[in-house]
């Protein structure tokens, strides 16, 4: 059954009087995401074993700076952040590459993340802040412990 067109157009210059747009009423129409803190459980529960064991830590750390917030509301430059934080923080052993591996291993954990948050409905794909993340060349030095040398 259609709907009355002079009602519609009653409910739109209502609408327009009250300073109201669709987008509004959309949004508000939306459930509240989860935060960090009550979705890691279920990303845990979700994850093989491989995962866990490369990523757990990773999504503890995410928990632990934004576990209060929605998953919703980290940027791309709150990842981005995280990922130097990480980078600069990795621990330096002999065969090292000053955190470069650590700061990309992080940045899979939040792709991995997001991607549970996509596929459980919560998020649109265009909505993901690893989604939105760039990375250049200058961000990938080549390696100066390279293997392999040039050889005349």
């Amino acid at each position: 059954m259609a709907a009355d067109p002079a009602k519609l157009a009653a409910a739109w210059a209502y609408l327009a009087e009250l300073g109201v747009t669709l987008a509004d009423l959309q949004h508000d129409a939306r459930p509240a995401l989860p935060t960090f803190d009550d979705y890691l459980p279920q990303v845990l529960a979700a994850a093989g074993p491989g995962a866990l064991r490369a990523y757990r830590s990773y999504w503890q750390r995410m928990t632990r700076a934004w576990g209060n917030q929605a998953i919703d509301t980290v940027t791309a430059s709150d990842l981005q952040a995280m990922r130097q934080h990480v980078t600069n923080s990795a621990q330096a052993r002999r065969n090292s590459r000053g955190g470069r591996h650590a700061g990309e291993l992080f940045i899979a954990a939040a792709r991995a993340f997001y991607n549970r948050a996509i596929a459980d409905g919560l998020i649109q794909p265009t909505d993901s802040p690893p989604g939105r993340q760039t990375t250049t060349t200058a961000e990938h030095p080549k390696s100066p412990h390279a293997r392999r040398t040039d050889r005349d």
